[in-house]
């Protein structure tokens, strides 16, 4: 039997996917939820304990540290497949060669060289690759009709995005940064397959992040609603059909253009200009489980095949699926919520500090309004939990 490794942030729904296939499974992760299946070969980094505060994400999570505490499984796998927090770069050579998905990220995942190589081709926010705050306000001062926002040149999730205007000061922290034009409209995404040969679009998802929540100014990821249709993009557009044609298109020529393998996802933004390019996702994407709730397929199979030149039969969407991540209120120590669709799970007794992800909540519905409504009254049970549980401010 071939031995699979899977490693990453969270490895929770992708285990409990490649538990069904024929592989012997092994699991490197930051986070362990207490509904993650605990396997024989796992290792952990956060070790939850009751009264202990699980600490803040950002200041913690280092890709280092995985590959660090992975190291005699990379020598021991097969198959190596990086989840979100981990790079094809971090990798060596000799691991490099056993990862299933897109293995050549570099003009990718660096964002000015991604800018670089598509904005002659595809419509993408004006982009400048700046050394210090004084070029940036430099730059947002030439351009008096446009506003910006500052980006690590590297990174996910939407953490360290923020809005340049003159009432904020900013610090550099390390690392390099872009200047990127900031275009206001609707968070789409494609989550597509690609062989060596072929690329297919699975399904068109509408794309949140908090500031769709609680309109600000983060941009920090909170979730999916798929398919893409009229009810789910949640705003007045003309055409849904053309929007997901476009969508599938572009996303397939994105995928020949940069060798894409596996399971990737393209983020845009939709507005009255037209269709934004922003990013790939160059590995398995956030909608994991609402396309395999949606779809009915295994999408952890679905990418190895894919890897090894077969894309399967892509199935009519069966519902409309909704994954919404809770970020907590305040700093609490969580207590058990008896509820059915929420995930993620912190272990009880643990406290989670505010703002940090609590819980996620993934449902389904043929009825977009009533999917909605079962998840917002879920949001209100959780938060009202969080508050209940509340400590003391450190």
């Amino acid at each position: 039997m071939k031995k699979l490794l899977l490693i990453g942030i969270d490895t929770r729904s992708m285990l409990n996917s490649a538990l069904k296939l024929d592989f012997e499974i092994f699991s490197t992760s930051y986070f362990s939820s207490s509904d993650t299946p605990q396997i024989k070969n796992q290792k952990i980094i956060l070790n939850e304990q009751e009264n202990q505060s699980c600490g803040i994400f950002e200041d913690q999570f280092n890709s280092e540290n995985i590959l660090e505490i992975s190291k005699d499984y990379l020598d021991e796998v097969d198959y190596i497949i990086p989840i979100s927090g981990i790079s094809p770069s971090d990798f060596s050579n000799k691991h490099k060669k056993k990862i299933l998905g897109t293995k050549d990220v570099e003009n990718i995942e660096d964002k000015y060289r991604f800018y670089k190589k598509i904005k002659d081709e595809f419509l993408t926010p004006k982009t400048f690759y700046i050394t210090d705050i004084d070029e940036a306000i430099e730059i947002n001062g030439n351009y008096e009709d446009l506003q910006f926002i500052l980006k690590p040149i590297k990174g996910s999730g939407g953490y360290d995005i923020n809005l340049l205007n003159n009432e904020t000061e900013y610090e550099f922290s390390e690392g390099e940064y872009i200047l990127q034009e900031y275009v206001s409209g609707i968070n789409v995404s494609s989550s597509l397959l690609a062989s060596e040969s072929d690329a297919k679009t699975i399904i068109n998802t509408r794309l949140l992040t908090q500031h769709d929540f609680e309109a600000n100014n983060c941009f920090i990821y909170a979730g999916n609603i798929l398919p893409l249709t009229n009810e789910s993009i949640m705003a007045d557009v003309n055409d849904i059909d053309e929007i997901n044609a476009k969508m599938e298109i572009t996303s397939e020529k994105l995928a020949h253009k940069f060798n894409l393998l596996g399971s990737n996802g393209v983020d845009y933004i939709l507005n009255e200009n037209g269709l934004y390019v922003i990013e790939i996702n160059p590995r398995i994407q956030g909608t994991f489980e609402c396309v395999e709730k949606s779809l009915g397929i295994n999408m952890l199979d679905a990418h190895i095949k894919a890897c090894q030149g077969e894309i399967i039969n892509i199935p009519k969407p069966k519902c409309y699926s909704y994954k919404k991540i809770i970020y907590s209120p305040n700093r609490n120590k969580f207590e058990k919520i008896d509820l059915n669709n929420i995930y993620d799970l912190p272990h009880v007794g643990s406290i989670t500090e505010k703002s940090e992800p609590l819980l996620t909540i993934i449902d389904k519905d043929s009825d977009f309004e009533k999917l909605y409504k079962k998840v917002e009254l879920t949001t209100q049970k959780v938060q009202n939990a969080a508050r209940k549980s509340q400590l003391d401010v450190k």
